[in-house]
């Protein structure tokens, strides 16, 4: 075998290297990884740090084979800091091994895991026994480690960035199935896009685009407890379903508009707000609408709603709904109101709209996310006033905090917790005048208090936000009035499959049968040699229609004559016009009676007869006509 080789390097050097099968370069993950990497490398850390762990994992690329033991000595050598190195004394290649007998693999005392922790630590006291990773060097600890620390406590997966891209305008509607392999997000361009993380290559392109209904905003996305479905919430009065793939199973009915009761129609008259799936029951879904009112449908029923939830209000009147949300079991219902309140309402026998928990005046202007905590004891609610306040279901008459400095200029922002409730993350938008940029902010639940701003994109204003438990990804929505995007926040080492998937897929390449040759179709009789000649009677009509190009010859004056004139002009001279005016020319005809008209002409008709009366002259009666009675009455 070692002859062949030698046999075939020797041939295959008298050849270019461009000759033959090429074997295809294959990107390893950390170069993949590295291309996606934030800037910051993640937004606590410092400078220092940040150049401090890429240079430490370029060493360790560097010695991919050596032991634990080795790298344990490189470690102690790495936090070793000399006051005044040797520049004479630079190590080139990889370091020594430490001084003495090195184990070798075979050795049952090879040591397997971390190293032990320095002398004089305490091993024999029982309460100092170490569980987990080694403990740090001894010495002064700077901020930058700090920072460190505070973000490996929380474990926040920041290190790596995707975007899926697509919208023209801001993403609104945020929706990620239970398994983390599909992500649905909608936009106030209309449409609704499906992206498949098992699916999708490093292009990062949805598989499918829907336009739900035309010329309305997408205001919210809900998946099903199975899956299987989606609920899709928009501007207009009608809900959609569709499946997993994308099709529509149905619409949900429209209400009249002309009956005031509300509990009265069937469904909603005005625009929806907010939509979402039950927790656990896959054929209830809740929505909110502009008309002042929370419905709950079944699935299996389009055409009318099971309940109608009428808020409690101060007067009378109809103040939209601008958010709802369920508690994690299903058994709570909470809306915010457009007059500032939070209402809550506990699902059991005979309930109706009289809400449990009623929060008077909670914000200052429209609630824009309510969210549950996995206990139902806390809620937390976003507003447009700018501010996120932390509430004690127990204790509702003030909230346990307020984090103001939060602006926010959109109805769809909301809040998300991290999948072990530790931290609650919530968007920020973009002011006019402020140079700051979207923003994603992180709070600790029991200390409540900021642990981390993130910036997401320096023009765009972050709307949505999602913190997926089993891929341990974050979601956040982005944009402006020209563009769009979801951005995926991960972490290759603490992060599972969604964007490490799709990121470590490399585009096929295209090959000789994805060619396609321009179709080239041979029509002779096409040819003008062939081809008929064209009819020419539309051009003979419009010829006709010219009148000088017909020679049309000019019209007879049709129409009542007047003053010795014939036509319809009616004498249009101007000695006419002012011989009318002046009184000269008199209309006769229309002052004369008809009847003495005709006899001023019977005495000549008499003396002077033509025609037919000498005809008749000889055997013609003598008319006699009957006198008036007031001729008689006179005499």
């Amino acid at each position: 075998m070692e002859d062949e080789a030698e046999i075939y390097d020797g041939i295959r050097a008298q050849f270019p290297l461009a000759f033959g099968k090429q074997q295809k370069s294959q990107t390893s993950l950390e170069a993949i990884h590295n291309a996606t990497r934030r800037s910051t490398a993640g937004a606590a850390a410092s400078t220092a740090s940040t150049t401090a762990s890429n240079s430490n994992n370029k060493t360790n690329e560097a010695l991919p084979s050596l032991s634990s033991y080795s790298k344990a000595w490189l470690d102690s050598l790495r936090n070793s800091k000399s006051p005044n190195p040797n520049p004479n004394d630079s190590v080139i290649g990889p370091p020594r091994p430490p001084p003495g007998p090195v184990p070798d693999e075979d050795d049952e005392d090879v040591m397997v895991g971390p190293p032990p922790p320095p002398p004089g630590s305490g091993e024999d006291d029982d309460n100092d026994v170490m569980i987990g990773p080694p403990r740090p060097p001894v010495g002064p600890i700077s901020d930058s480690e700090e920072d460190e620390e505070e973000e490996n406590r929380y474990r926040i997966p920041l290190s790596n960035e995707i975007v899926l891209k697509g919208h023209t305008k801001i993403v609104s509607a945020l929706a990620i199935d239970h398994s983390g392999s599909r992500v649905l997000s909608g936009s106030f361009d209309y449409t609704v896009r499906m992206f498949d993380f098992q699916g999708m290559n490093s292009r990062l392109q949805s598989f499918r685009q829907l336009e739900p209904f035309e010329g309305h905003q997408v205001r919210n996305l809900s998946w099903s407890p199975t899956s299987d479905r989606f609920l899709c919430v928009t501007g207009s009065a009608q809900a959609k379903i569709y499946d997993r793939d994308g099709l529509t199973l149905g619409e949900f009915v429209k209400g009249d508009m002309y009956i005031r009761d509300l509990k009265n129609t069937k469904g909603h008259i005005s625009g929806l707000t907010c939509g979402e799936w039950h927790p656990k029951t896959k054929e209830t879904i809740l929505t909110s609408s502009e008309d002042g009112s929370l419905r709950i449908w079944d699935v299996n029923d389009f055409k009318s709603q099971k309940q109608v939830i009428k808020p409690k209000l101060a007067r009378p009147g109809r103040i939209p709904v601008t958010t709802c949300a369920w508690d994690r079991e299903g058994k709570c219902i909470a809306g915010g109101i457009g007059d500032g309140s939070i209402q809550i309402w506990t699902l059991k026998p005979g309930w109706g709209s009289r809400p449990d928990i009623y929060i008077e005046k909670s914000h200052s202007d429209d609630i824009t996310g309510l969210r549950f905590s996995s206990d139902g004891r806390t809620l937390l609610s976003r507003s447009f006033d700018g501010s996120l306040k932390f509430w004690d279901l127990r204790q509702i008459k003030a909230p346990l905090k307020v984090f103001d400095d939060l602006p926010n200029n959109y109805a769809q922002t909301n809040i998300a917790f991290s999948p072990d409730e530790q931290l609650f993350l919530t968007g920020t938008s973009i002011e006019k005048e402020s140079t700051v940029g979207g923003l994603l902010c992180f709070y600790d639940c029991s200390k409540l208090e900021l642990v981390q701003r993130v910036g997401i994109s320096p023009s765009c204003s972050v709307v949505q936000c999602a913190w997926h438990p089993r891929l341990n990804q974050i979601f956040a929505t982005s944009g402006d009035k020209s563009q769009g995007g979801t951005h995926v926040l991960y972490d290759p080492t603490l992060s599972e499959r969604g964007a490490l998937v799709c990121v470590a897929r490399a585009p096929r390449k295209k090959s000789v049968d994805d060619f396609e040759a321009p179709l080239v179709i041979h029509n002779p009789h096409a040819l003008p040699l062939f081809r008929d000649q064209p009819s020419r009677k539309r051009q003979r009509e419009k010829i006709l229609k010219d009148p000088v190009k017909s020679h049309k010859p000019e019209l007879p004056i049709t129409g009542p004559g007047h003053g010795g004139r014939v036509g319809s002009t009616k004498g249009s001279l101007l000695t006419q016009y002012l011989l009318k005016q002046g009184g000269m020319i008199k209309e006769t005809w229309m002052e004369e009676d008809p009847r003495e008209a005709i006899l001023k002409y019977a005495d000549v008709a008499e003396k002077d007869p033509k025609f037919i009366a000498p005809a008749y002259a000889e055997t013609q009666p003598e008319p006699v006509f009957a006198k008036s009675d007031s001729e008689d009455e006179e005499k």
